[in-house]
């Protein structure tokens, strides 16, 4: 375990910004991270666990140390009749996990195929798509209590999972580090194709009968043909979550904009996003090296050598004229640093 000075963090982050770190450790093991909890008092540091960096924008350089969490591992811990429980060491690229799931006949993810980042993050962010969160798989969540230096571990009726955040975003952010989530996982599946571009894609295949695996090739051809490739172009993949409305605001929506989209989400509304971008205009625009994707208005886009203040400026416009159209607050999802 060596720590570093002065270290780029381009290829670290998904939308490929130029920021450098003050301090830079990797982490691989346990016992790195207990080891460096127990040589630095990160209760009066500050201090950054990066993953996959996919879910990050910085806006300029870290001044503090960087812990790049590389713990792996994917282990079998128990099972029943009906379930898999699966140990996984948050430095696991998320994709890479969801497929060896379904390469072991274990049905749960398969909705949320293709999400960047790492296993880690997935509960911090309760991490969604397609009708599917990860909260709904979650049995436990394990990691290192800073204050404490002890390893703990926290149940998911613990966790606090809501929309797009959790236990870790809020009141534990930077004080519990997270090690390994454990995941319980069907032996028999129970498919949720019911959103319309699931179906699509598989009645385009001609499958009327899915498998998991075919539902997470369906999912993956979706997001394939709408949303770039951090690899090839910049991005955090959706930069703003949808937003919730009550039954009062939506009906006020409808009858301005009767095509608005919506889905229930307990007794209120959630609004798709995407569509309220696409509908103020921002779909496509670009400025210099900044923009807004041209297939998918949700993603905002590094073409080149942006800075992360230029995105968030973009970012912030976009909140501006939806609020002015609409009404309504965007919240980034992205994590902002």
């Amino acid at each position: 375990m060596i720590i570093e000075n002065n270290i780029s963090l381009k290829h670290l982050n998904t939308f490929g910004i130029e920021v450098y770190a003050k301090e830079f450790v990797v982490i691989k093991t346990h016992q790195d991270l207990l080891d460096l909890i127990s040589q630095r008092d990160l209760t009066k540091e500050k201090f950054l666990m990066l993953g996959g960096g996919s879910n990050i924008l910085f806006t300029k350089d870290f001044d503090g140390l960087i812990i790049k969490n590389e713990i792996n591992g994917i282990e079998l811990i128990n099972e029943d009749d009906q379930y898999v429980w699966v140990k996984t060491g948050a430095g696991v690229v998320w994709h890479d996990f969801v497929l060896h799931t379904i390469d072991k006949g274990w049905s749960g993810l398969e909705n949320l195929s293709l999400i960047l980042g790492t296993v880690g993050a997935s509960p911090i962010q309760n991490i969604g798509a397609y009708g599917v969160e990860v909260k709904d798989v979650i049995e436990e969540v394990m990691g290192v209590d800073i204050s404490t230096k002890k390893v703990n571990t926290i149940k998911a009726a613990d966790c606090h999972f809501e929309y797009r955040s959790s236990i870790f975003k809020t009141t534990l952010k930077n004080k519990f580090l997270i090690t390994d989530v454990v995941f319980r996982l069907r032996k028999h599946p129970e498919l949720h194709t019911e959103y319309g571009a699931i179906k699509d894609e598989l009645n385009k295949e001609n499958i009327g009968h899915p498998t998991t695996k075919d539902v997470s090739n369906a999912v993956i051809n979706i997001r394939r043909s709408k949303l770039p490739d951090p690899a090839i172009i910049g991005n955090a993949g959706s930069f703003f979550k949808n937003p919730v409305v009550s039954q009062i605001k939506l009906s006020e929506l409808k009858s301005a904009y009767p095509s608005i989209v919506s889905y229930p989400f307990g007794e209120q509304f959630k609004l798709a996003a995407g569509w309220l971008i696409e509908q103020a205009g921002w779909k496509g625009y670009r400025e210099n090296n900044v923009g807004c994707h041209e297939k998918q208005a949700l993603v905002l886009v590094n073409y080149g050598d942006a800075s992360g203040t230029e995105i968030l400026t973009l970012a912030q416009n976009i909140q501006d004229s939806i609020k002015q159209k609409f009404g309504v607050d965007l919240e980034m999802e992205v994590n902002l640093i």
